[in-house]
């Protein structure tokens, strides 16, 4: 069995795309998964699961939740390595004190040609951005709710991707770690 993350975009926001945490579980137990755990009510899920090929379950999932809810979300795959990585190369480590303020995108892809200049326009005088491969980080103290770059980043580098913030990030390490 190995230890997977999977990252839901765009659900349970506002009414829209609902899929209760209780209905994701029985979606990954319907796809062979075990300890299933979910964290808060955005599509966080730590599990194991027997298949080796991270498209092929990510297809799964998202086909069933179709079939099931009438809709398609936005999940990315990761392994442990992925969030421990991206917990280790985090370059604001001074920000883990308000863990709200600090955010990663884990992009689907790292973006083949980022436009870096397109992102620093975007920025508010106190935010700070970094990209890692497919990590996009963002210390945004004002919030990201009023960041113009946290709003356009996706569509500046292109690639589909999804937020989680400091303390969800670590939370989701803690519980990989307590799964392998």
């Amino acid at each position: 069995m190995k230890t997977y993350i999977a990252l839901l975009r765009g659900i349970n926001v506002g009414g829209k795309n609902n899929l209760p945490m209780k209905e994701l579980v029985a979606v990954l137990d319907d796809l062979g998964s075990r300890n299933v755990q979910t964290y808060i009510q955005s599509g966080n899920a730590v599990f194991e699961n027997k298949e080796n090929d991270r498209t092929r379950l990510l297809t799964g999932i998202r086909s069933a939740i179709k079939q099931r809810r009438g809709f398609d979300p936005h999940v990315l795959m990761l392994e442990p390595e992925d969030i421990q990585r991206a917990i280790r190369q985090n370059p604001f480590s001074e920000a883990e004190i308000e863990p709200q303020t600090l955010h990663v995108s884990f992009l689907a892809s790292a973006p083949e040609k980022a436009n870096l200049k397109a992102l620093e326009s975007l920025m508010r005088d106190r935010e700070r951005f970094h990209l890692i491969g497919n990590a996009f980080y963002l210390h945004a103290p004002e919030g990201v709710g009023r960041s113009r770059l946290a709003a356009n980043v996706e569509k500046v580098l292109g690639v589909p991707m999804t937020d989680r913030n400091w303390r969800t990030v670590c939370k989701l390490w803690e519980m990989a770690k307590g799964a392998r």
